[in-house]
């Protein structure tokens, strides 16, 4: 692999970490906004407001220095709100020419919220905006920079006429609120944030940049992984799940892209975790294929959970033990016990290469010393 491979390769890795950073429990939000900018495909996030959606995208617009468009969308949203209004000079002479600057035709990165509140005027010049690049003004046909749009919504559509539209993004990450163990994160992380301190969002990336790693998604090696991901379609509807035949065959790049974020050039197994992404239509077909997943697929992600499970039981058992009075006999039990747990922990982070499981496994090791310190001081040892 050569030097200014590897040098993309690093600034795609880059890219999503500096993403998540001011945002709490973000990380695989990031994961998905930066999936579909490598690839050049669309991402809708689907959950409760004031869960970072519009704030990750301009941050992610921010961090390639793209131009930037973000919109609200309502029900009585008109067209010209999107895609700039009439010259009336231009109208005059009997030309049809919108006015289109700092509006969607010009945006390379773009974010719209409550994107299924369209109307049908806006509906159809979104789906040919989003598929094809191209916006009809009048008898022209207009060629469009726009390279990934990020929306946002409440809910799944279920009226026959999103459906098209819902189907055109390639990734669909469901959000959910913070978790209660990262409130206190949440609360530092905010008054940061109000009080300015995370600055300037510098870009770690270019738009060329963004052109040359979706070359290199193209020319990834994803002939070892074809044989696993026709098992799972065939499984997933088995399970009564369809999937079209565009997400199918496009499944190829995100699992392409998972592996450039793993920094490699040829798809593996654990790749077929982006799948997630791409193949539920909502939320219960979610907790299906990812239950579908952890189960084929070899993957990091199996660990990763095993070892946030871990966490929450000591977490847990922190809290119970410092209840605990002392030389309580229950706690010689919980002293074998979590020896026992630090051992598989610290023999889980030595049998992999990931750097994400090595650094929650070596935090967590810190977490059960501490707790083994607890129960030692309670047992006076």
């Amino acid at each position: 692999m050569n030097s200014s491979v590897q040098e993309l390769l690093d600034k795609a890795r880059s890219f999503v970490n500096e993403l998540s950073k001011p945002f709490v429990g973000r990380e695989e939000e990031s994961l998905v906004v930066g999936l579909g900018i490598f690839t050049g495909e669309h991402v809708i996030l689907i959950g409760e407001p004031g869960t970072a959606k519009s704030a990750l995208a301009r941050r992610a617009a921010d961090l390639v220095n793209a131009r930037f468009f973000k919109y609200l969308l309502t029900k009585f949203t008109e067209p010209d709100e999107l895609f700039g209004p009439l010259d009336i000079s231009a109208l005059r002479e009997g030309k049809y020419v919108r006015i289109t600057r700092n509006k969607l035709p010009e945006a390379e990165i773009a974010f719209i919220d409550e994107i299924f509140n369209a109307n049908s005027a806006i509906l159809n010049t979104l789906l040919t905006l989003m598929n094809e690049r191209i916006i009809y003004d009048g008898y022209n046909e207009i060629k469009v920079p726009l390279w990934t749009l990020i929306s946002a919504s409440n809910n799944v559509p279920d009226e026959p006429e999103l459906q098209a539209l819902y189907d055109r993004f390639l990734f669909r990450h469901f959000v959910r609120p913070v978790s209660e163990d990262k409130w206190g994160e949440l609360l530092e992380a905010s008054w940061k944030i109000e009080r300015g301190e995370y600055g300037d969002t510098k870009p770690v990336l270019s738009m060329s940049d963004i052109v040359e790693i979706n070359k290199l998604v193209l020319s990834v090696d994803i002939s070892g992984v074809k044989e696993k991901l026709l098992r799972i379609f065939a499984i997933v509807e088995d399970q009564g799940i369809h999937v079209t035949d565009r997400r199918k065959g496009k499944s190829l790049k995100a699992i392409a892209a998972m592996a450039i974020l793993n920094k490699r050039l040829k798809a593996s197994e654990e790749d077929l975790i982006a799948l997630k992404y791409v193949l539920a239509r909502d939320r219960e077909e979610y907790e299906k294929i990812y239950a579908i997943l952890l189960e084929e697929v070899k993957t990091s992600e199996k660990i990763l959970r095993e070892l946030s499970e871990i966490e929450t039981n000591v977490r847990e058992t922190f809290k119970f033990v410092n209840r605990l009075s002392d030389l309580d006999p229950r706690l010689v039990d919980y002293l074998r016990s979590f020896e026992s747990v630090r051992e598989k922990v610290r023999r889980l982070s030595n049998e992999v290469s990931d750097d994400r499981i090595r650094e929650k496994a070596s935090n967590l090791i810190v977490e059960i010393d501490n707790l083994l310190d607890l129960i030692k001081r309670k047992l006076t040892i």
